[in-house]
């Protein structure tokens, strides 16, 4: 009981002192001076004067100042007063001092609010786990052909491959397949047409994922075949956009590619899987023909798959792999793969992100540190003019721990305020990467919240020790006292405190120079892209997408007399020079591609991938409007048309490639294209190369005639406009054709050739720009720092440069002597920086195109812009102090 009493006692006390402080200070000192007034009063009755009974008193009781502190010191809480009392310090001194403070804030504002945005993208993007229950238990599935060295190695899957691995293999709970494609959407009587992303799920998707529609259901296994009902899943945003959000719709009908569908379901808001882009959801099984459905050689398909219990990643692929290997050995005269290859769903997400990011979250660090050697350079120059008053402080009593406290508080109440301002310019900064970062997955995840908060406090009691913590220590050491016998101007120069200083520009330096070689490598791979010849026209020039639907357009006759029919409507458009048809134009992405034999020439054994080809489906004039040259042979004419098809142009390379010794002209070759069979094609031409994304090589093309009419290969096409002057105002005129030949055929991607070129590329430009933007800043951030720095110096040595002048040195020489003291440690940093930039060079080589890693004009060019920099930082204060008149100097001693 005596223990528990004593307890509470002591929680009883430090509430006092914590609620009741003022009042528990004020009886302390009513105590004090009644032990005083007690014993003057015994002084007094032994016949001492008032005053020497009170001096009496004060000796025999002690420095009342002293024992109040004392006794203060042993209250609880008392810390809380003690900061308290340090952040008033250390704010009266930021505010007298404002343009420091100011520019400290604000540096460290964009350090930590990039810092933030980057950390609340990476953590977003790369990070959190799937919105599926048991996410780390899904896997994507590929297909693996060991001879192809050119692609990544992730081949996507046949739909008869993955049925048979469904169906003969039991190391996954379950798969689930889907593919992208692109759809006709109008009313149920043709209504509002518009062409939209969507995909085929297969029926075991949705459950793999652990996915329930919010409204409605999943598609049935019997649904999930080519030739079953019609039926369609909506997301979310389609269901709000088009449909206002009302339930009445299931059951009912929209038009999708000319055809009646039934709206069966609505799946949840937050389901945006395989991208935000997918609104419309149809049997993947209904995406195949009957015979396409059965091949082992259409790898068209995505694979996800779910782990059963108990059951390792690695042993469940392997069980496919073993079968995989069975389909190949049974159909070796098909491309069919020999194994297959497994990543988690996660890295499957994000695969094409994950460097970029990582790259920009390394360059924010490099900026964060910049910004904290910058903030703790001018906090060791700031110290400096201090020092005698934190000399004189020590010699009164004040211990080294309190005066680091003190020095410690001033920064951390510079980070909390850089901190508080660069959060909210994260949020800023991090909608609008959301928004404006091209295909970026799961943008709809990126968002500030607790964790993100989390990290920003984090960084910000980071930054405090790291750009407060050297500078307090060495302004305190144990030479301190030395101060209060030298000038403090002259002591502001110190070589310790000088090494420091050029110390911390030496590691700015190095770091700037680091993100400024990175930046250049990058942006000069974005300029090479950008400026890439893709091998045609793409000036003038205008794109746009359409899909005839089948059910319509039905027989060759039908989408030959459109396609003509169009042609030469646009082309009798005032302003419109020539007008051609392609599948997919040039920049817009991957074609296509398919096996095929040359008879005489048969493919190396056990590589079926060697004759390997992307194929196009033009119109006559497509290569003269889009100026792509003939090599030898002829162009399409017009007599390659309906059932006289079995005629094409390859490209350049095709020709180099499989025909290095004799001349492809009236070769044959032997080519599945709109037919399920092979089918014997002559070779009438061959053209110049064209490029069909400038990230990636040539390949081999193959040309056919579009104006055969056949319903699979010929009812996809995009329409290439050359025009007199600004090809986007044709934009309308030309639609309006499509409109007078079939209202209801809506066309999508209107682009220009530039618009292609520069969202192929929007990647890569956006990673180029927000890194040039941080090596610009941290540029920025050095000049400050070394502005900053010599200043200090300049003003702590103004006595010494008066002298120097005073003794006969000319005004050029003090000028000279400045400027080496302030370039001397960026030299230095750019040595060590030159040697970071070759090592980042290195690490970012995958992330160029068309540019060396140690590319001499991105590091020349680089360095220069950070000398002339640098001389100009240096030069205000190195002229400031050649200006000094002596007789000044000296009377400010």
């Amino acid at each position: 009981m005596k223990y528990t009493g004593r307890f509470f006692s002591k929680i009883h006390m430090a509430m006092l002192s914590l609620f009741r402080r003022q009042s528990e200070t004020t009886q302390l000192n009513e105590e004090i001076q009644f032990h005083l007034d007690q014993q003057m009063k015994e002084n007094m009755t032994a016949g001492a004067t008032p005053e020497e009974a009170r001096k009496a008193a004060l000796r025999a009781f002690g420095n009342p100042t002293l024992l109040r502190e004392q006794a203060r010191a042993t209250w609880s809480w008392q810390w809380l007063e003690v900061g308290a009392r340090d952040l008033r310090y250390g704010a009266r001194r930021l505010v007298r001092s404002p343009g420091f403070a100011c520019i400290a804030i604000l540096v460290m504002a964009l350090g930590i609010g990039a810092a933030t945005s980057l950390f609340t993208m990476v953590r977003s993007v790369l990070l959190k786990p799937l919105p599926f229950r048991d996410p780390d238990k899904l896997v994507n599935v590929y297909e693996h052909f060991r001879e192809n060295t050119n692609a990544s190695g992730f081949n996507v899957v046949s739909p008869a491959d993955f049925r048979d691995w469904r169906a003969q293999t039991h190391g996954f709970e379950d798969m689930g397949a889907w593919r992208p494609t692109d759809f006709n959407l109008s009313g149920e009587h043709s209504e509002l047409p518009e062409v939209i992303e969507g995909a085929g799920f297969s029926s075991s998707l949705l459950p793999v994922l652990c996915v329930q529609p919010v409204l409605g259901r999943n598609f049935t296994a019997q649904e999930d075949e080519p030739d079953a009902s019609h039926v369609v899943i909506l997301t979310w945003s389609l269901f709000q956009r088009r449909f206002g959000g009302k339930p009445s719709i299931l059951g009912t009908q929209i038009h999708v590619n000319s055809e009646p569908w039934t709206i069966i379901g609505v799946l949840p808001s937050w389901f945006v899987y395989p991208d935000a882009r997918s609104q419309l959801i149809v049997p993947w099984g209904q995406t195949y023909t009957p015979e396409q459905f059965s091949h082992h050689d259409m790898h068209q398909s995505y694979v996800v798959a779910r782990l059963r219990p108990g059951v390792s990643a690695a042993a469940a692929a392997n069980e496919i792999g073993a079968l995989q290997y069975r389909l190949h050995l049974q159909h070796a005269s098909e491309p069919v793969a020999e194994e297959i290859r497994w990543r988690p769903m996660i890295d499957d997400v994000v695969q094409d992100v994950r460097k970029p990011l990582l790259v920009l979250l390394s360059a924010v660090g490099c900026m964060l540190l910049i910004a904290c050697l910058n903030v703790s350079n001018l906090l060791v120059a700031r110290s400096a003019a201090r020092r005698k008053e934190v000399a004189v402080r020590g010699a009164l009593g004040g211990s080294r721990l309190a005066l680091i406290r003190e020095q410690m508080t001033e920064s951390l109440l510079i980070c909390i305020a850089g901190g508080t301002l660069g959060l909210l310019l994260s949020i800023v900064v991090t909608r609008w990467f959301a928004t404006h970062w091209s295909d970026l997955p799961r943008a709809e995840t990126v968002h500030i919240d607790g964790t993100v908060f989390l990290f920003s406090a984090g960084i910000i009691v980071f930054c405090a020790l790291f750009a407060g913590l050297l500078p307090a220590i060495s302004s305190t050491g144990t030479g301190v006292l030395a101060a209060l016998q030298e000038s403090s101007r002259s002591i502001g120069g110190s070589v310790a405190r000088a090494t420091l200083r050029k110390t911390l520009l030496v590691a700015e330096i190095a770091l700037t120079v680091i993100l400024l070689v990175s930046a250049g490598l990058l942006f000069k791979s974005f300029l090479h892209l950008r400026t890439t010849d893709l091998g045609c026209a793409t000036d003038h020039a205008l794109t746009m997408k359409y899909t005839l639907p089948r059910k319509q357009y039905d027989t060759p006759a039908k989408i030959l007399a459109f396609h003509e029919n169009l042609l030469e409507r646009v082309r009798r458009v005032p302003g419109v020079r020539a007008a051609a048809l392609v599948s997919t134009p040039p920049g817009g992405g991957r074609e296509n591609d398919a096996i095929f034999t040359i008879p005489g020439h048969p493919a190396a054994a056990g590589n079926l991938l060697q004759n390997d080809a992307m194929y196009y489906s033009i119109d006559p004039s497509y290569f003269s409007t889009m100026q792509i040259p003939l090599i030898r042979g002829r162009f399409f004419t017009e007599q390659e048309r309906l059932d006289r098809y079995h005629y094409i142009v390859v490209s350049k390379k095709f020709a180099d490639q499989y025909f290095p010794e004799d001349s492809a002209i009236g070769r044959h070759i032997s080519m599945i294209w709109a037919n399920p069979l092979p089918e014997s094609f002559e070779i009438i031409g061959v053209v110049g190369d064209t490029l069909f994304d400038v990230t990636r090589p040539v390949m081999a093309t193959v040309y056919f005639p579009i104006f055969a009419g056949l319903p699979i290969a010929t009812d996809d096409a995009a329409l290439v406009v050359r025009t007199s002057t600004d090809p986007l105002n044709f934009a309308v005129p030309v639609q309006q054709q499509f409109a007078a030949i079939d209202p209801s055929l809506p066309v999508s991607d209107v682009l220009t050739m530039q618009q292609i070129l520069g969202k192929s590329t929007a990647s890569e430009s956006l990673s180029a720009t927000l890194l040039l933007s941080f090596a610009t800043l941290s540029l920025l951030l050095a000049a400050i720092g070394l502005y900053g720095v010599l200043s200090y110096l300049v003003t702590q040595r103004i006595t010494e440069i008066g002298i120097r002048i005073a003794l006969g040195a000319q005004r050029r020489q003090v000028l000279q002597l400045v400027l080496f003291d302030g370039l001397k440690p960026v030299f230095i940093g750019l040595l060590l920086g030159i040697s970071g930039g070759i090592a980042a060079g290195a690490l970012i080589r995958s992330q160029l195109y068309g540019t060396s890693p140690y590319d001499p004009l991105v590091f020349v060019s680089m360095v220069c812009s950070l000398l002339m920099t640098a001389v100009i930082a240096c030069t205000v204060p190195a002229i400031r102090a050649s200006r000094i008149e002596p007789m000044q100097a000296l009377r400010t001693e």
